[in-house]
């Protein structure tokens, strides 16, 4: 069995992430009695702890509101200490090393820009604190296929693969969980999860907000890199993998079986798009062609999957902000019988709803009262309604990474090949065209859909 970490190290405690993510989950992992072990924030400003403190108290309060328990609270920030200062400025390490003195299985979790993983991973190793450690670092994980490649080599070359957890907080999401225990534990999916029964899979994320606030940080970005190369892909695999079985690592095993089975995505087969009043947004550079919206198509190349279209797109200043995976069943013949025509005019769906609004959707089709014709009606699931409010994704990928769980942190073959697998639209991007805010992305991102029933539109 993993042993649990007895220290977790959070650099960038004063940062935005931190402030809105990680303390609240920290929070929530004491009131569960997860969090037991000390809890070291570094940062670049020279606080006190009292100050840490205050400004831990202030994010969490903020982000619980009424359901705060001041206990609660209290007995987390009893466990938080403080260390700072430049983290290339002599003696932050070694007064780090002072506050681990009693740890022999720290995590160190860098909620800090991807730019500085490499220098402070470095620094950590050069002060003798990576020997029995383990590693975590955010999304992205390079900005492409050379970069990433040469990030994990020196990385890996600090802390083995087995110690290193690369975060990508949708596969800590508890709706992306649920696809694989919808899929897995009711005889109503598997036995249509197939080519044989299934016409195409679409993958939609849309917001219906801009990047103001967030122009400098997305405009070197753009939606294939921020979204499609992780959050997308990610799901998408645990929509179409194999029925995992065997040891702790057959998840992961599958994953990567169905990333190596897509080949690189052709660009002939993308739009790439921007909405209009972009470039006026400050930090994005005059003239930019960087996509806020990109729609594409790929393949899976296996017995289960061959020909069937994988659609996927994601976009800025979209309609609405939701996001799913809509498994499109075959249509069916039309059935005649005497004077009767049985006549079904679209596609049974079965929809997977990770946003907002978690749950799941599956579109039947049945009489019309009075008449000699069908239509739509949906059977609707609620998840919150239902189930209850589920755990926050940084609850469960730090939980993970405290108790050595790397089941939900994609291995360096798996991000590899997302990136093998996006390339070629990095290296010879399509034209970017201009769409409307509050449209669906340029006009033709529709055509990809046409011939399977059109983009669903999210509800």
């Amino acid at each position: 069995m993993t042993a649990t970490a007895d220290a977790l190290v959070v650099f960038g405690i004063t940062g935005d992430l931190a402030r809105t993510k990680t303390l609240p989950a920290l929070y929530d992992l004491t009131e569960q009695g997860i969090l037991t072990c000390p809890v070291i924030g570094v940062g670049r400003r020279p606080l006190r702890n009292d100050e840490l403190l205050e400004h831990a108290r202030s994010a969490i309060a903020a982000a619980k509101g009424e359901r705060l328990d001041r206990r609660v609270l209290e007995t987390f920030l009893s466990r938080l200490s403080y260390v700072g200062g430049d983290e290339r400025a002599d003696g932050l390490y070694s007064r780090l090393r002072t506050a681990l003195r009693r740890s022999t299985l720290p995590v160190f979790y860098l909620a800090v820009p991807p730019a500085t993983f490499l220098d402070t991973s470095e620094e950590l190793a050069r002060a003798g604190l990576l020997e029995n450690a383990r590693l975590v670092v955010e999304k992205p994980f390079g900005t492409d296929l050379v970069s990433a490649r040469e990030l994990n080599r020196r990385l890996t070359a600090l802390v083995p693969e087995e110690r290193l957890y690369r975060i990508d907080h949708f596969l800590g999401k508890e709706p992306v969980q649920d696809i694989m225990y919808l899929r897995f534990s009711n005889a109503l999916f598997e036995p249509v999860w197939s080519r044989e029964h299934v016409d195409s899979i679409q993958v939609t994320m849309a917001e219906d907000f801009g990047v103001e606030g967030r122009g400098a940080f997305y405009d070197a970005v753009g939606a294939l890199r921020d979204v499609v190369q992780n959050h997308l892909l990610q799901v998408l695999a645990l929509v179409t993998m194999e029925p995992p079985a065997g040891d702790d690592d057959a998840v992961s095993r599958h994953r990567l079986d169905v990333f190596r089975s897509m080949p690189s995505v052709d660009p002939a087969h993308a739009v790439r798009g921007q909405y209009h009043g972009y470039q006026g947004i400050d930090g994005v550079q005059p003239g930019s062609d960087t996509e806020t919206f990109v729609a594409l198509r790929f393949e899976i190349e296996s017995w289960r999957w061959a020909g069937v279209p994988i659609l996927v797109r994601a976009g800025k200043a979209l309609p609405v902000t939701a996001t799913e995976i809509v498994v499109r069943l075959q249509r069916v013949p039309e059935l005649r019988f005497g004077s009767h025509r049985l006549a079904c005019p679209g596609s049974d769906d079965v929809v997977f709803r990770i946003g907002r609004d978690a749950g799941v959707t599956i579109g039947l089709f049945a009489k019309t009262p009075g008449k000699e014709e069908s239509r739509e009606v949906s059977l609707d699931v609620s998840f919150l309604d239902e189930l209850g409010r589920p755990p926050g994704p940084y609850e469960r990928l730090l939980t993970d990474a405290l108790h050595g769980d790397t089941t939900l942190f994609p291995r360096w073959e798996v991000i590899e090949e997302t990136w093998r697998i996006v390339q070629p639209l990095l290296d010879d991007p399509p034209h970017v065209e201009a769409y409307r805010p509050g449209s669906w992305g340029p006009r033709r991102a529709a055509g990809l859909a046409r011939r399977h029933g059109g983009w669903r539109v999210p509800q």
